[in-house]
Formats: structure tokens, sequence, C-alpha cells
């Protein structure tokens, strides 16, 4: 980025600081968007990070992926679609199918504008408190490959598009989640280091794997304002231990006993190759550990089943837990968390695409017939419960996770 892009942008989007900048009290959250949004990673990986690792149980989230769909597709089906849902908070992702696959054209741009246009709107008339609008993501410099458009012809048509979509967000004065470049600004390195073959945007050159979902789910969580503290411990070895909020500590001299309502994100193995090429645990998963009066100049640190040595100068500073250790004590209980998460998005796709979206083709019997359209509430009412069911299995898996941290002199 160029330091006049840098400068707009830290003008037009000051940093958001609090988790509740974007994310106000019992919020709805509906992440919305074309194919790449229906894949159920980057959905999920924001789902289970709001619930888990922000310590609030207030939240809820609905997935409204639609696989081929563009601005214009979601403009026609928004009002009836997140009337069963009600949201309070919006993210959006789209563009990749707007570009249409080819070089970027001012038609294109204009196309795109003008149903995002719409679609801001009509979020805001519906009373969406919040909304991040999210720019297209980027497609496979390697993998990609369309008749007459090279990987990096259609990159550069996303890039339009995502200036686009930050366009709008300044006016509208909604967030901003830059996928696009947050996916880039990792291939690139990661292909320098790993080899052309690693691929970043899918091996169809377009849907990611989790790796890429990683980097989508960055890029909103940061446009929703999360400030990525999940907590701070401190370890005393001539004292007692202490936390942050969200972190019940106990134990002293070396030993803390924790039991944490904030849990560190818990990356799959098939997700943890991007992080040398990203800042998701910097900026999004500190769990940060401090240990004071240690007298020796090196300390082993063990957390769960895993230890490593640090010096003196690094404990007092503070190391990040969640970056460090590769296992850690929230792993079993994150894995049944994203269980339940998988089943209820499961359940939401088809709601929406096989039945709630098409209610549109009735309008007519509901308008002109009571019992009909009263019939047609009954038969949302019933899906949302079973929906809220599940929702109810996700929230049943955030308890409090115990696990120890012992500091031992060296």
């Amino acid at each position: 980025m160029h330091l006049r892009q840098i400068f707009l942008a830290a003008f037009l989007f000051p940093v958001l600081t609090s988790a509740e900048s974007r994310l106000p009290a019992n919020a709805r959250v509906a992440i919305i968007g074309d194919s790449i949004t229906e894949q159920k990673l980057y959905s999920r990986f924001i789902e289970t990070y709001l619930l888990a690792c922000t310590g609030r149980h207030d939240i809820k989230c609905f997935q409204f992926g639609w696989s081929g769909e563009t601005a214009s597709g979601f403009n026609n089906r928004l009002e009836n679609d997140l009337s069963a849902f009600r949201p309070t908070v919006a993210t959006t992702c789209y563009g990749m199918n707007d570009g249409r696959y080819v070089p970027y054209a001012e038609n294109i741009g204009a196309d795109y504008e003008k149903n995002m246009r719409q679609v801001v709107t009509k979020l805001k008339a519906m009373g969406v408190q919040q909304i991040v609008l999210g720019s297209p993501g980027a497609v496979d410099t390697t993998y990609f490959v369309k008749p007459g458009t090279t990987a990096d012809q259609y990159n550069d048509s996303l890039a339009h598009l995502r200036d686009i979509d930050r366009k709008l967000a300044a006016e509208f004065q909604t967030g901003f989640a830059d996928v696009h470049d947050e996916m880039i600004d990792a291939m690139i390195p990661a292909k320098a280091k790993l080899g052309a073959e690693y691929d970043v945007c899918g091996r169809d050159g377009v849907h990611p794997g989790a790796n890429g979902h990683v980097l989508m789910a960055a890029a909103f969580l940061k446009g929703l304002g999360l400030d990525g503290n999940i907590g701070e411990l401190t370890v005393d070895m001539k004292g007692a231990s202490a936390g942050s909020e969200g972190h019940k500590v106990a134990g002293s001299n070396g030993v803390a006993e924790v039991e944490s309502s904030k849990w560190p994100f818990f990356l799959e193995p098939s997700m943890r190759s991007i992080l040398p090429f990203c800042d998701f645990n910097e900026k999004l998963n500190r769990l940060t550990l401090r240990v004071q009066n240690l007298s020796s100049a090196k300390a082993k640190v063990t957390w769960g089943n895993e230890s490593h040595e640090f010096t003196r100068e690094q404990l007092a500073t503070g190391i990040n837990l969640a970056d460090v250790f590769d296992k850690t004590p929230f792993e079993q209980a994150f894995i049944q968390l994203v269980i339940a998460v998988n089943n209820k998005q499961a359940y939401e796709t088809p709601m929406i695409k096989g039945m709630i979206t098409n209610f549109r083709n009735f309008a007519a019997d509901a308008q002109n017939d009571p019992e009909f359209a009263a019939a047609l509430e009954t038969l949302k009412a019933k899906m949302m419960a079973n929906q809220e069911k599940l929702d109810a299995e996700v929230h049943a898996k955030l308890v409090p996770v115990k696990h120890v941290i012992k500091v031992e002199a060296l």
C-alpha cells in the first residue's frame, strides 16, 4: 500500500479499539456473501471467534451465503431473506462474481457500485445498526485459469471493486474489511517461501481452503473492531498469580491455576501454514503471559502438555501463549464448539435457499389471502425455532476452561 493510501485509510477509517464498536449488546450478526461465504469456513471462524474469544454470550450469528451470487442477486432477496433473522449487524462479501472474470471495465464498476449502494441503503432501512462492507478477496496467482484473463488482470479488477467498497463505507459511515489486501499481502510472501504450488485462494483459483479463509475472517474481525486482546496473565515467582477480565486465577510462586471464559482462537493444522505470512495472532489472538520476579536468566513455561524455554526479558515483556504453543488446553472445547457451529450453519443454508427465499414467489397470494400469509409466517417461525435450538446448542458449549501454567526457573 502506498503512503497516500495509508494516510487516506487512517483518515477515513480510524482504528476501532473496542469490540463494542460494531457489536452492540445482543448483536445479531448476518454473514452475507457468495459461494465463498457459503463454503461456511470464514463464516464459521467469525462466529466461533465472536462467541469464544470475546467472552460474550449475547451474540448470535446467521450465515447467508449463496453460490454464484452477485451484489445484484442479494439486493433482490435482501428484505425477504433477512426478515427471518432480523440482524442488527451485517457483513457483506461480494465482487468475485460481479467482476465477471474479465479485465476491469468502467461499466462493471458502475454496476457493482449501484447494487452495493442499494444493498447498504436497504440494510440501514431494515434497522441494521452496524455494517461492515467487505471487499472481494483475491484469485490465486498459480491456479486461476480463465480464457482471456490472467490472475494479475483479475486481481486488478477485484482491487477496483475493493476501492468501490471502501468509498461506499466512507460515504455511508460503515465499517470496511479489506479482504483483498489481506489475501494478496499474505499470498505473495507465502508463495515466495513455500513455492508457487502453495494455494492461498484455492486449487480452483477462486475458493480458498481453510488457510485463505483465516485471512478473510481476520479482515472482517478487524472491520468489526475486535482488539484481539484475549487476556493477560501474570505469574509471580515470589507472590500471587493474577489475570485480566475473563480469567479467574489462583496459585502463586510460579504457578497459575486459571479458569478462562475468554478462549484463544484454536487454529486447526490446515490453517496454521498461513500464520507466518499474516498478523492473525498478533492482531486478533493475544493471550499474554508475563512473569515477575524471575531470578534466573531463563525459565521453562509449561502449559498443558507442552513446554518452552524463554529468557527473563521475554517473560517480563510478555509472550503470546496462543502464538508460541502449538497445542493448547482449549483445543477440545474449541473443537466441540466448532462442531456445533457447523451443525447450525449447515441448517441455515437450506433454510434460506430452499425455503425462505422462495416465499417471494407467493407475495401476491400472501397479500390477497391473510390465511396464506399467516401460514408462511408460521413456517418461517418453525424454521427459526429449529435454528434457535441449534444456536442454543452452540452457546451451551461456551463453558469456562480450566488450565494450569507452571513457570520453572532454569
